[in-house]
């Protein structure tokens, strides 16, 4: 079930960051009907030109029934009929995008949205096709000790193997011009399509540029749903790719 239409602009263009620069941003949903409400508002405030594409991902706490009830000005709406994961989400979304520029917004609250127009600046200045939202060198809460671990694994395995210098491969705020996003063929169910993202982005020869954002992580209990498994996931992919033509 679909239903699009297209955002609009919050005050003239003039009042606007980079105006002339489109930005999709793309929202995956599993389950997230305490935050969803909040997150929209929050990414609907930001001063961008813009649109919303929301994927939910067959959520059952009521996250749909949200969904079904937004005015339809207010984003372009897909729902997956059963969970097949946040890669098969945004998979689902990148094809319904109009704009220049792609993000990735989780529907919690663990990154501030305002961090997007730092983000979109290196673009705009020709500084970069690709940016990620660092949350290891900017204000953060701090994560559990072994997420931390695993995170800053998984980025060293991605320096080693793929001859780069990042900080924070496992960040949700990846921005992509749309033809780079949009030509790099995703195949990622899960959540390795952060993983395949970068990747694939590094073996096409774009080089990433980071920019600090802020970070407060959420515990189980408030619904985080990455896990080890996932991680582990995460490094075999890393090797697969490397390996892969």
């Amino acid at each position: 079930m679909t239903r699009q239409a297209t955002i609009p602009i919050i005050g003239c263009m003039s009042e606007l960051m980079f105006p002339e620069i489109k930005v999709s941003i793309v929202i995956p949903v599993f389950n997230e009907r305490p935050t969803l409400m909040k997150i929209l508002a929050m990414v609907e405030s930001l001063p961008l030109n813009k649109e919303l594409v929301i994927v939910d991902d067959g959520s059952t706490d009521g996250s749909r029934n949200v969904l079904e009830d937004l005015p339809s000005e207010r984003a372009r709406v897909i729902f997956h009929e059963t969970n097949m994961g946040k890669g098969a989400a945004i998979r689902t979304a990148i094809p319904a995008t109009t704009g220049d520029v792609i993000v990735i917004q989780d529907a919690d609250l663990e990154y501030d949205p305002q961090d997007l127009v730092k983000l979109l600046k290196p673009i705009h200045d020709g500084k970069a096709d690709v940016v990620y939202g660092s949350r290891f060198t900017g204000e953060r809460k701090n994560m559990f000790f072994w997420h931390w671990v695993g995170n800053r694994f998984l980025t060293l395995v991605t320096n080693i193997l793929y001859d780069t210098t990042l900080s924070d491969m496992e960040t949700c705020y990846k921005m992509f011009k749309a033809d780079v996003l949009k030509g790099l063929q995703l195949n990622s169910m899960r959540f390795e399509i952060e993983v395949e993202m970068t990747a694939k982005v590094l073996k096409s020869g774009h080089r990433i540029y980071e920019i600090p954002i802020s970070y407060a992580g959420r515990e189980f209990h408030e619904g985080k749903k990455i896990t080890w498994r996932d991680g582990i996931v995460a490094l075999l992919n890393l090797v697969r790719y490397r390996l892969s033509d």
